[in-house]
């Protein structure tokens, strides 16, 4: 796709593009208010626990996960795919079975795997939508929930059919949930992309609007300061 070549010439060559936003994407994708799950899996002490999760460009979904109470590291990489293809270059093809993941470790006490779902399905991304979000299409962009327990899917999988079953989209969820066959960083360029880059044209258009809907439709999950890779990876 046009625009992800230019995302991706524009990170190889390191400079900031003034190209007309609205020219280069379509509008973000608008927030949904949506139920919490029925069925969720109670809160609790315990080990740190793994989601992952893809709808579309990674860096907005981890830009999202990083500011939400809980979750403790979250990471932009590849997952679908084998080892030897989790490079951006190989995986933008549409080829390699890989989508752009974000791999989301949270505390089971603080933030339930449920209120993770609740907050991907209402405003990480548009769930309806078939192999594309935003101005973004191909394979690699799709829908998708990798699933580490039998928990976590048999969740999943409730959650997705009470949302259908509600009628809280106008069309029908295409989400897929698979188990996770393995989770591959994305390049450091690609980590903590949206609080590095705060006024790069894809992310004021696409991503900022989406931590303002977690902010303001999740509050009591919202954190001011975000959980950075690199700040982890530093310490």
């Amino acid at each position: 796709m046009l625009f992800a070549k230019f995302r991706s010439i524009a990170i190889a060559l390191g400079v900031a593009t003034i190209v007309s936003v609205a020219a280069l994407t379509h509008a973000a994708e608008d927030a949904v208010v949506v139920p919490a799950v029925a069925a969720d899996m109670p809160k609790a002490a315990g080990a740190p626990q793994i989601a992952v999760f893809a709808g579309g460009c990674f860096w907005g979904v981890q830009g999202v996960f990083q500011h939400v109470r809980g979750v403790t590291k979250a990471v932009s990489g590849y997952a679908g795919g084998e080892a030897k293809t989790a490079r951006y270059e190989a995986v933008g093809s549409g080829r390699t079975g890989h989508a752009e993941s974000v791999q989301v470790t949270f505390d089971p006490a603080v933030v339930s795997y449920g209120e993770l779902l609740q907050i991907f399905f209402s405003v990480v991304h548009d769930p309806t939508q078939l192999n594309r979000q935003g101005p973004d299409s191909g394979t690699q962009y799709r829908s998708e929930i990798f699933y580490t327990s039998e928990a976590q899917k048999e969740t999943a999988e409730a959650y997705i059919a009470q949302l259908d079953q509600a009628k809280v989209f106008s069309r029908r969820i295409v989400t897929r949930v698979d188990a996770l066959p393995g989770f591959y960083a994305a390049e450091d360029y690609h980590q903590d992309f949206l609080t590095e880059n705060p006024r790069y044209p894809y992310i004021v258009y696409n991503d900022l609007p989406k931590v303002a809907n977690l902010k303001k439709f999740f509050p009591e999950q919202y954190r001011v300061t975000p959980v950075l890779v690199k700040t982890a990876s530093a310490q």
